[in-house]
């Protein structure tokens, strides 16, 4: 079984909450408030257990994630969904995406659309949860590896009954 823990500090900065303006493409982090959210940011020592990338649709920022299904959610109600509303904004350094670079991933990600959550961590393409949904966007858009690929027995299981 595959998990992937995407923390990709070498590819991508840091965005000032105050002065957020978001783009298409911008990686989206937050603790969720779902009942696995605890037991995955034990495994992986993160603080962070869940994610999207940010498009642009009519004007407005969205959320691709990888929830019940993958679906687009507004952006406003996505970081209310969040522990304490807190969220981090990560984008690529010194690398603007071009806006073929941007179709490509919109592209790639409506072919995920639909598919219904993985709550077995799998790595195959009928079900997907949400570090899988943005690394392979990212890796058949693009082919940019975002993270590193881990399997369950990298992982921090120790507090695990």
């Amino acid at each position: 079984m595959r998990f992937i823990i995407l923390f990709m500090l070498s590819l991508v900065s840091f965005i000032s909450i105050a002065s957020y303006k978001p783009q298409d493409s911008d990686i989206i982090f937050q603790s969720s408030q779902s009942r696995k959210s605890l037991a995955v940011e034990q495994a992986t020592n993160s603080p962070y257990s869940h994610m999207g990338i940010i498009f642009i649709k009519n004007g407005k920022p969205y959320v691709i994630e990888a929830a019940n299904k993958v679906i687009y959610t507004p952006l406003n109600s996505w970081i209310a969904r969040g522990k304490n509303k807190k969220y981090i904004i990560k984008r690529f350094k010194n690398h603007d995406l071009s806006n073929n670079e941007i179709a490509k991933l919109k592209q790639v990600t409506s072919s995920f659309e639909g598919k219904p959550y993985d709550i077995w961590f799998g790595w195959d393409n009928n079900y997907i949860y949400c570090s899988e949904l943005i690394w392979k966007i990212y890796d058949k858009a693009l082919k940019l590896k975002i993270g590193q690929l881990q399997t369950i027995k990298d992982f921090n299981l120790h507090h695990l009954p």
